[in-house]
């Protein structure tokens, strides 16, 4: 029974029922300092214990006696944590005739919960933005004042100025730059920053160790200095004081500043690639949108308004497309996703919709192929949805290593294609919401459009819309993020409206005045607005000429051709211009079929072109030495800046133009240097 008492690792003793000291065993004479049991026999607690603390013992081992129950407690005296067990002992008549008086040490039990719980409650507070100066206000703001009496983050340089970091030490001379400070001081609260060079002891950074810096003094205070950095990449320092409390900072504090930095070097980490990987993709799709540059048929102005969310960066993205014939396509699309991988999915699909617009198609038909394009996306990244961020090992991969899907399937497009010459406006929409339509001076009205499917949607053909077009109007593309910003109750297409109805505002005075309703609150989703004002080709600009489809008539061409450039001012383009129509004209002739057409349109270029009603396209080829003909295309391509053919749903109209400021000499020159070197 005494091993039993005095080996183990708890401190016993015994009260009667008069709560007087009986007994102790070995343990608790080491922690009282008491080694003479008989000495204390006879005494109660608040004998051997003076003060508050003897007494509130006492008073809990009567309510033990009184009340036959148990009790636990735990006790903190000075830097020491007691846990206490009072029980009473009891006689085989079953009353309490003595108090059992139990008590463990767990003062480094408690130190480590209290350790853990400010890991944990310190590193919630840090990383709730994907931002690098937030982030470092968080951290610092965590830290004080329950652990530290001040925090300051300091930074280096180039994780400031999103430079490319590789992994491995940093040089001594690195250049921090001090980011968040917080400090219970005088100015207890302010959390000051700001772009200042700071001194850290060169092995901090160059060996990546921490260090605790204690004043030799009592009460001198303590420091530590802890490098921040993830993935083998430093970013830079935290510095934890202490000076206004007793105790310095030990190595259990070391060990807790460890845990909280690799918390924040993530955090931190995660804000530096996030903003990397949001200016390359701010950077992609920047150089993939285009110029609001204003052609004859149209003025346009443009706005992108990226989003307020994590990423602020969408798939929106719109074009302005020159066509044939003076006409210009007008384009707007989102692609679903957000940063690198919705800039990624917007360069495909733009790049697809440059391609078939060269091919002069119908809205409709552009939009079929595009969708078949979308479709062959979806079936290359083996997904049959609308894509999200996914760990699949066949999916593109980002620059660290988290998988994202650059299919298309889920996203929209409006494409519209204007004719200055008609006033007609051929429109479809792959899921994309119709634009708005002004007259001068009249009430803006959404254009009556069947909106389709998504693209990778569906394999539904799509329809389009031919509208006339007033002079002078004014048509709006937008994206959804504009539909579904909302400022103070009012939708802001509403606004849209209210803005175009104003006749005397240019197409860049609308999007200013929209995007200044948008200035107290960014929208949830990125916003795209483009403006067109239709213009028109007068008839001074343009010459038709309907032809029975005779040979005959080509030397009346020539003849035509010649006297409408005299009346243009056009005379120094008369020798290509006559070649071009007269070759046009015979391939019409010769392989095509009725009714035969000859249009000359003076825009920023001049344009001829001939439509027949046969809908077989010419090739253009080189002559062999004993072909009689088959020569004519190829001069046409060497004296017009380009050519090509578009379909109509009866017959075809080939097309060239040469710019207006070409000069003939120089064509003369041309035309000669060709034909030395044709075969003979």
């Amino acid at each position: 029974m005494d091993a039993l008492l005095d080996e183990g690792p708890v401190a016993i003793s015994v009260y009667d029922s008069d709560l007087n000291f009986v007994l102790q065993n070995a343990q608790l004479r080491r922690i009282s300092g008491l080694s003479d049991a008989d000495r204390r026999r006879g005494l109660t607690v608040s004998d051997t214990m003076p003060g508050p603390e003897g007494g509130a013992i006492r008073r809990r081992q009567r309510d033990v006696l009184e009340s036959g129950r148990p009790r636990t407690d735990q006790v903190h005296e000075d830097d020491h944590v007691w846990a206490e067990s009072l029980f009473p002992l009891v006689s085989t008549a079953g009353e309490p005739f003595a108090v059992g008086h139990v008590i463990l040490d767990v003062t480094e039990r408690v130190r480590a919960r209290e350790r853990l719980a400010l890991i944990n409650d310190m590193s919630s507070r840090i990383g709730n933005e994907l931002d690098l100066v937030q982030t470092a206000d968080e951290l610092a703001d965590a830290a004080v004042p329950e652990f530290a009496d001040s925090a300051q983050v300091d930074l280096l340089g180039s994780v400031l100025d999103g430079s490319e970091l590789a992994p491995g030490p940093v040089a001594a001379d690195a250049v921090l730059r001090r980011v968040a400070c917080q400090s219970v001081g005088p100015e207890a609260g302010a959390n000051h920053s700001g772009n200042g060079p700071c001194a850290i002891p060169p092995r901090i950074l160059a060996q990546g160790s921490p260090v605790l810096l204690r004043e030799p003094e009592p009460g001198g205070g303590s420091q530590m200095i802890m490098p921040l950095s993830a993935r083998g990449i430093t970013l830079g320092t935290v510095v934890f004081a202490r000076w206004s409390r007793p105790e310095p900072f030990g190595e259990d504090d070391l060990l807790l500043a460890e845990q909280v930095a690799a918390r924040a070097g993530a955090c931190l980490d995660n804000a530096r690639r996030y903003l990397c990987e949001r200016a390359a993709a701010l950077a992609l799709q920047r150089s993939l949108l285009p110029r609001s540059e204003s052609r004859q048929a149209v003025e346009v102005a443009t706005r992108y308004m990226p989003a307020s969310g994590p990423h602020g960066l969408g798939g929106d993205w719109f074009d302005v497309i020159p066509l044939s014939g003076a006409r210009v396509a007008l384009v707007m699309g989102d692609a679903v996703g957000d940063g690198l991988q919705a800039a990624v999915t917007m360069g495909r699909l733009r790049t697809a919709v440059r391609t078939l617009a060269d091919l002069d198609l119908e809205p409709d038909e552009l939009l079929n192929r595009l969708n078949d394009q979308a479709c062959r996306f979806v079936s290359d990244h083996g997904v049959t949805g609308v894509p999200s961020r996914t760990d699949a090992p066949d999916r593109g991969v980002d620059g660290g290593g988290v998988a994202f899907d650059t299919s298309a399937a889920g996203s929209t497009c409006l494409y519209a294609v204007y004719d200055p010459i008609s006033l007609r406006c051929v429109l479809a929409s792959a899921g994309h919401p119709p634009p708005l339509l002004a007259a001068p001076g009249g009430k803006p009205e959404a254009v009556d459009l069947p909106v389709g499917p998504p693209l990778g949607a569906s394999s539904l053909p799509f329809e389009a819309r031919e509208i006339a077009l007033p002079e002078g109007g004014t048509l709006a593309l937008y994206t959804d993020g504009l539909l579904d910003h909302r400022d103070g109750g009012a939708a802001n297409p509403e606004r849209l409206r209210s803005v175009l109805a104003r006749p005397d505002l240019t197409p860049e005075a609308i999007c200013d005045a929209v995007v200044e309703t948008m200035t107290t609150t960014a929208p949830d989703d990125d916003a795209t607005l483009l403006v067109a004002r239709l213009r028109t080709l007068g008839p001074d600009r343009l010459a038709v000429w309907d032809l029975h489809g005779e040979s005959r008539e080509v030397a009346g061409v020539r003849a035509l051709v010649r006297r409408q450039l005299v009346e243009w001012g056009l005379e120094h383009l008369t020798f290509t211009t006559e070649l071009v129509a007269s070759e046009l004209v015979t391939n019409a002739i010769r392989y095509g079929s009725a009714p035969v057409q000859l249009r000359l349109i003076r825009d920023q270029s001049l344009i001829c072109e001939v439509s027949d009603g046969n809908s077989t396209s010419p090739h253009l080829r080189r002559a062999r030495t004993t072909d009689e003909g088959g020569r004519g295309l190829l001069l046409v391509a060497q004296f017009t800046r380009s050519w090509g053919t578009r379909y109509a749903r009866r017959g075809k109209t080939i097309w060239a133009a040469q710019s207006v400021q070409e000069n003939e000499g120089d064509i003369a020159q041309d035309l000669s240097s060709l034909m030395e070197s044709m075969p003979e």
